[in-house]
């Protein structure tokens, strides 16, 4: 079988498609804002967005007032587009290129939020690393923010196989440290028009 080159393969998406082409597009992602923006998480918390490519996320992080925002992206591409569009803003930013997988956190983090990353880790080994950096990388009381595939979601993203998860499935996946606050299903309509349905969960540590 082929190996199948991660990075390769995102940093064509990247390079070959417009921001709003990809089907992950959100001009306005107010289920992530609504599930950080909460009282016991201040201005000056530690948020890092994994997968967060050219997301408005970190857009609309900065401009409600959040000082310490870190976006990590396995493409260079998706990172430099992020950097145009913000401009100056950019540099209140820190931004690390990393398969996450791979990515070995230098501090803690009290919030690890992820759209739509993790569903892309299929193997074991993948997922168990993703798993061992999420608990080495964020702080005790710390929130974890994740937003997969549900299993009415696709079972394919960007031409790749996906892990579809349920909130047991997902909860069991991260009770190894974390304990669940809440989980919902959304729909997320594409910009070519069709629906796919995510499950948010946020856990404490």
């Amino acid at each position: 079988m082929e190996h199948f080159d991660r990075k390769k393969h995102w940093e064509n998406i990247y390079q070959t498609k417009a921001l709003n082409e990809v089907s992950w597009y959100q001009p306005n992602p107010s289920t992530s804002i609504d599930l950080i923006e909460q009282p016991e998480i201040d201005k000056q918390a530690k948020i890092i967005d994994i997968g967060g490519g050219d997301s408005f996320l970190v857009d609309k992080l900065l401009e409600k007032g959040y000082t310490n925002i870190t976006v990590l992206d396995i493409s260079e591409a998706a990172i430099t587009r992020a950097k145009k569009r913000l401009g100056n803003h950019a540099e209140k930013v820190k931004w690390i290129i990393s398969d996450v997988t791979k990515f070995e956190p230098i501090e803690k983090y009290d919030v690890w939020h992820d759209r739509a990353a993790f569903h892309f880790l299929t193997s074991t080994e993948d997922i168990d690393q993703y798993l061992q950096t999420v608990n080495k990388g964020i702080s005790k009381g710390g929130k974890l923010i994740i937003g997969t595939f549900s299993e009415s979601g696709p079972q394919k993203c960007s031409g790749i196989e996906i892990k579809q998860y349920s909130e047991s499935t997902l909860t069991q996946l991260m009770s190894n440290g974390f304990k669940k606050e809440e989980c919902f299903s959304i729909d997320h309509t594409t910009p070519s028009g069709n629906t796919q349905n995510f499950l948010f969960c946020k856990f404490i540590k």
